[in-house]
């Protein structure tokens, strides 16, 4: 057998090329099922969206056997969180008049995995950005930011309220599930883990692209196109946010008061919700 006569540099450099296109490879295919479930389950095809999932969630569990990459294993792990959020979302039974609780009961156990990933991989409070840093002038800014995007999402999708009145008592409710259950997890799961995950391995337009595709696609249970591409536009907005200020807070506290906007202040004041 001939002897290759490339320079050890060249080699070595060839050899980190290859390594960068499996580990992109091995991180399209995942993301490429699970964006087809969502969109099957957009297309009201939820039955097959459900056990493509189960599939996804089983191959990349396998993957994390096979592959020996220590990084491909590290992102299929992130990945895992989103199979598991849609299954327990789709699983859960409405057992209250209202379905504001039902948030609680669905991502309440997904803290356990969360954090089984976030203690896995060693991240530090940093990389997940536990910090207070500015957290003053974040809190202020993320109120009129949250006012203006969940304004735009509530003019895509017409959401109806979740609690029956504006009293003090039920917006404290409604902040509390959408920001310490909803915002935080989802947070958790896309920017402090995914995102950060993606920018180590691959790029950070990458991982801002990937993970702003994945975030809007995971609101298909709404329905409609329209709020994909919103919600899409939103995960990016928030991504390019998180990779710039670092705080997972001003995060949470955003996607959390869009949410509170959206499905209490905004349906009551603009008179299209019903209540559920």
């Amino acid at each position: 057998m001939q002897k290759s006569t490339n320079p050890p540099e060249i080699e070595e450099k060839d050899q980190k090329n290859f390594e960068f296109k499996k580990r992109r490879l091995f991180t399209a295919i995942p993301v490429l099922c699970i964006g087809l479930a969502e969109i099957l389950i957009l297309s009201g095809k939820v039955g097959i969206a459900i056990w493509m999932h189960i599939g996804s969630l089983i191959a990349l569990c396998l993957s994390n056997i096979s592959v020996k990459d220590p990084e491909v294993q590290k992102i299929h792990q992130a990945l895992m969180l989103l199979p598991v959020l849609r299954l327990i979302n789709l699983s859960m039974p409405v057992f209250f008049e209202t379905t504001l609780y039902a948030f609680v009961f669905i991502y309440g156990p997904l803290a356990i995995p969360v954090a089984v990933v976030i203690i896995h991989q060693r991240y530090s409070l940093e990389q997940i950005g536990v910090s207070m840093k500015n957290i003053k002038t974040y809190m202020v800014l993320s109120i009129p930011l949250s006012l203006a995007l969940g304004f735009g999402e509530y003019l895509t999708i017409k959401a109806e309220y979740l609690i029956p009145d504006l009293t003090f008592e039920n917006l404290l409710k409604l902040s509390f599930v959408m920001v310490f259950f909803v915002g935080l997890i989802e947070e958790l799961i896309f920017r402090s883990i995914l995102q950060t995950r993606l920018e180590q391995a691959l790029s950070v337009r990458e991982a801002l692209l990937i993970t702003g595709l994945l975030f809007g696609l995971m609101h298909s249970g709404y329905g409609t196109f329209h709020e994909v591409l919103y919600t899409g536009f939103i995960g990016l907005f928030m991504g390019l946010a998180f990779y710039k200020t670092k705080s997972l807070p001003f995060i949470v506290v955003l996607h959390g008061f869009i949410n509170v906007f959206l499905f209490g202040i905004l349906p009551h004041y603009m008179g299209g919700g019903t209540g559920f």
